[in-house]
């Protein structure tokens, strides 16, 4: 049992005798101070929990002595104890942080209260959420045996990524082992789901919401319905970091649907971008706009045409929707379209591409210090929120909530942690990707992978008689024989995309109106 150690300092404290020794009876370990000045020297020498402090003193008064108090240790909580119900006393005091604030007189009870809602909830509350998932775990076990469609899955993913946010806060290894092991457990699952079902998803028209029908299905009808709108795909966005950066953006915002949808394959941005704007599956881009379409072993850059796409993919599906695109890649283009957001007004549609939580994702490999701040997707998911609240990207939401437009947010596909290498054998064209591989006559080891012997089934390109395509399932990540102990510990722990995982497939896509 923890002894909590208390500082209560209040120039009448003789008359609290009783209290204190209720509090003592309780457990507390009590230390006193009849002025401010006093209370500041103990606070300096000793750790306290928590510190009760009277208001009104002579002297150092109480909101002159929780200033200092919180120069010396920030973290502390306050509880303040006044007779003065003033409006701005109590305004002053919240200002500067308390943790709690009491009216004289005081009760014991009331004082216990106080104590245990600040020293004791976290406790409680990780209690609480073991308890809640070790009695959900057998429950989510279950379900996974029993999923049949492509809705089940959407809807499993995101009671898992629910739980695994709910279980980011404790400190308790094991459970975080057995939440591992039941999110593998799925991606395994998945995988074979996958090979079962995509290549018909391709083929039939009653499919679920992929890259190629987002637009049509998801995107013209909110457009039609809500003029003056931004769409903004933040490439690489997994869904558990945008349940993270969501309440920041619901100061601004109403949520009016959060859904998700399914990235093509490979999850990898030349293909889901594209298919995204263009609203055709890879091989239909490389047939109808060869113009257009580069394959990996083309030279040239691969999302260079998505605004070109986007005006044919409107021209064919009849639509009057009038648009403009903006690709942020730099703070300073940033910065730039914030600056003339207003410009964009007279404008059904304006596409905003975000590119630096993909630049975030590749350069975990490249910089050692991004390594230590994402070591692992609570690591990651840190980062992510870190850099969206100082971001342009939040400004720019911001701006856009003033102006009244109507918000879009999506991806393109997301990213999964790789931990396991596993060596592949090509020609020299074999493309480099780690979590997908397109080429002739590869070996590989066949358990790792979803193959793909005829592509134009999963809607892509085939450039030769004998191409085929191979994804990673899970974590495993493909490495070359050449060089093999070195590029598998360079990518070991990185969030790689192109495979088939649930991080990488299962993706956000929300509506939102300015509150």
């Amino acid at each position: 049992m923890n002894i909590y150690k208390v500082l209560w300092v209040d120039d009448e404290i003789d008359y609290l005798k009783p209290h204190i020794m209720f509090l003592k009876d309780k457990g507390y370990d009590l230390t006193t101070s009849t002025n401010g000045q006093d209370a500041l020297e103990l606070a300096k020498n000793n750790r306290f929990d928590v510190i009760l402090l009277d208001e009104n003193m002579p002297g150092l008064n109480g909101l002159e002595t929780l200033g200092e108090l919180k120069k010396i240790n920030t973290s502390t909580p306050v509880i303040m104890i006044t007779k003065n119900e003033a409006e701005h006393i109590m305004d002053d005091a919240i200002g500067r942080k308390i943790s709690d604030y009491l009216i004289k007189p005081v009760n014991p009870n009331q004082i216990l209260l106080s104590l245990k809602r600040i020293l004791t909830t976290k406790t409680l509350v990780e209690e609480k959420t073991i308890e809640s998932y070790q009695k959900e775990f057998g429950k989510l076990s279950d379900l996974l045996l029993n999923l049949k469609s492509a809705d089940d899955w959407i809807d499993y993913y995101n009671k898992m990524i629910y739980w695994e946010l709910e279980l980011d806060s404790l400190n308790d290894q094991m459970m975080f082992e057995i939440y591992q092991n039941q999110i593998k457990e799925a991606n395994l699952l998945f995988s074979s789901f996958i090979e079962n079902n995509y290549s018909n998803w391709i083929k039939s028209s009653d499919t679920p919401t992929l890259s190629n029908n987002l637009f049509k299905r998801k995107i013209i009808p909110f457009i039609n319905e809500n003029k003056n709108s931004i769409l903004l795909i933040i490439d690489n966005l997994r869904l558990d970091q945008w349940k993270t950066i969501t309440p920041l953006i619901q100061d601004y915002f109403d949520i009016i649907s959060d859904e998700s949808y399914f990235s093509i394959l490979p999850t990898a941005t030349q293909y889901s971008r594209n298919s995204i704007f263009s609203g055709m599956t890879p091989s239909q881009m490389q047939s109808e706009h060869p113009n257009l379409w580069k394959n990996d072993d083309e030279k040239g850059g691969k999302n260079i045409y998505e605004y070109d796409f986007l005006k044919s993919q409107l021209k064919r599906l009849n639509s009057s929707i009038s648009s403009n695109y903006h690709k942020i890649t730099s703070i300073e283009s940033g910065k730039n379209l914030i600056k003339n957001l207003n410009n964009f007004k007279s404008n059904d549609l304006l596409v905003v591409v975000y590119n630096f939580v993909d630049m975030i994702s590749h350069s975990k490999t490249e910089m050692e210090i991004i390594k230590e701040l994402a070591p692992d997707n609570k690591g990651y998911r840190s980062l992510i929120l870190s850099w969206f609240k100082n971001s342009p990207l939040f400004e720019l939401i911001q701006i856009a909530a003033k102006l009244d437009f109507n918000l879009i947010i999506t991806t393109d596909h997301g990213t999964t942690n790789v931990k396991k290498p596993t060596i592949i054998q090509g020609k020299k064209e074999t493309s480099t990707n780690l979590r997908y591989k397109f080429g002739r006559s590869m070996t590989y080891e066949k358990d790792k992978v979803v193959e793909v012997k005829n592509p134009m089934e999963y809607g892509l390109p085939n450039t030769h008689l004998d191409s085929s395509f191979i994804f990673a399932k899970s974590d495993h990540y493909f490495i070359f024989s050449n060089n093999y102990n070195h590029y598998a510990n360079l990518y070991n722990n990185s969030f790689q995309h192109g495979g088939v995982s649930l991080e990488e497939m299962i993706i956000p896509f929300a509506t939102l109106t300015p509150r």
